[in-house]
């Protein structure tokens, strides 16, 4: 009697989510390390959720072009460096659970490995996929500091960044040296199991991206559509480089309010947002330039800047969906909302010309200076009386940095309706003016002035 054969070698699926990169990638290493252990495969995947270019209650798709420009970017350069390592990113399009739950019943029911989001919208994702029989494994991999490092649980993070700053300080935590990228990839699964796999992807492509072949505004100060602003992980790897290089970490802290240009703040922020940049690698380049170069203002303040980040994430880790409530972590009710006034605030008609100007520089080119956002933000919530919510769904859709930790974290903190312990932080748009474009050329800029 013939033995029967023996069953496919398992393997691994892998789902890139926010972590669009190779570099210091926890969960990729991981992935590889199972995948070998059972002597098996992995099959990279991202997965385009139509619910992303969905039309928010607020009238407007919650995906514009400039960030689907910017994600197809950083997709493409993964793709091309998953390809070098003789490895494939098998793009589907659909929502993920119905997508990852067939791919896992059509490869032999393989592990899924990803990264953990602490947001609701991600975590209720893979809530649905566990319950649908597929096994999980999520990895934490988006801060700079490991939360096992610190010296309070996670959930148990000070509510204010100072306090949470100072006892991280005070404890002597660092950031985790970056991994590296892996040298080779497990193979692709068997062509017959990788056809059963395409048949699940075939049956709807994403759209045409809007924001592809579009030639960019001279005027931003992140000009994506330039080669060395490039979405994908290598072109921030090489910005990194260059921004040691020129010595800028130095002038950081001095420079960083400026409202115009591609020097005067990092822009790590874009490829941070897409995970094409870890904040580990960032901050190893500081680490190593302060030690070349001398540390001062400017490198401690980049630390301050990724400790920010990083607080917002742990905030989420402890507060959860209570985040996303009209009145946010407070007992304040709804928010009153003006929606003609909202949109004359995005298409930058409100009558001021500091205001304007920043919402037509982020209509144009999806970035926006810090100080700019916080002046826009102030203005919606505190002078035109509207939802806080829609400015941060419209954030959302223009920026191509949006993070949804710190798009939340900071449309709550200045509509007081988070942890800051200030009612609020309403920011005067003629000092504003007066302050950081004393002269007005950044208004005439955008033809405000």
């Amino acid at each position: 009697m013939t033995p029967p054969c023996p069953p496919t070698p398992p393997g691994v699926l892998f789902w890139f989510r926010n972590d669009l990169r190779l570099h210091d990638q926890a969960a990729l290493h991981a992935a590889v390390r199972q995948a070998r252990q059972v002597g098996g495969w992995l099959l990279p995947v991202f997965v385009h959720d139509p619910a992303q270019q969905a039309v928010t209650p607020w009238g407007f798709a919650r995906s514009g072009r400039h960030r689907r420009a910017w994600l197809a970017a950083a997709l493409g350069d993964l793709s091309a460096q998953l390809r070098a390592l003789g490895s494939e990113l098998f793009a589907c399009h659909g929502d993920p659970v119905s997508v990852l739950a067939s791919l896992t019943r059509v490869l032999g029911r393989p592990l899924l490995v990803c990264e953990e989001i602490a947001a609701p919208e991600e975590q209720a994702v893979v809530h649905a996929l566990r319950a649908a029989g597929v096994s999980v494994h999520e990895l934490w991999q988006s801060t700079l500091l490991d939360p096992a490092s610190l010296p309070f649980a996670p959930e148990q993070v000070p509510d204010t960044f100072t306090a949470f700053r100072q006892v991280v300080e005070r404890a002597g935590v660092k950031a985790p040296a970056p991994l590296p990228a892996p040298r080779g990839l497990p193979p692709l699964p068997a062509a017959i199991m990788l056809d059963a796999a395409r048949s699940v992807a075939a049956g709807q492509a994403p759209a045409a991206d809007a924001g592809a072949g579009d030639p960019g505004d001279a005027r931003s100060s992140f000009p994506y559509t330039l080669p060395a602003f490039h979405g994908g992980e290598r072109a921030a790897l090489a910005h990194l480089q260059r921004y040691c290089e020129r010595r800028l970490p130095h002038s950081y802290k001095a420079t960083r309010n400026c409202l115009s240009g591609t020097d005067y703040s990092s822009k790590w922020s874009p490829w941070l947002a897409t995970g094409a940049l870890s904040p580990r690698q960032a901050w190893a380049a500081i680490e190593d330039f302060a030690a070349e170069h001398g540390a001062n203002d400017g490198t401690y303040w980049l630390w301050f800047e990724l400790l920010w980040r990083d607080h917002f994430r742990w905030l989420h880790r402890k507060h959860g969906v209570r985040l996303y409530r009209a009145g946010g972590l407070s007992r304040q009710p709804p928010p009153p909302h003006d929606p003609a006034a909202f949109a004359r605030w995005c298409e930058g008609r409100t009558g001021h010309a500091f205001i304007d100007a920043g919402m037509r520089e982020l209509a144009a080119t999806g970035y926006l200076s810090n100080r700019l956002r916080q002046n826009v933000a102030s203005y919606l919530i505190h002078d035109l009386g509207c939802d806080w919510r829609a400015g941060a769904a419209w954030f959302e859709s223009q920026l191509l940095d949006y993070d949804v930790y710190s798009n939340q974290g900071n449309w709550l903190y200045l509509a007081g309706r988070g942890t800051d312990p200030r009612a609020s932080r309403r920011f005067n748009p003629d000092k504003q003016a007066r302050d950081y474009d004393a002269d007005g050329a950044w208004r005439r800029l955008w033809g405000c002035e």
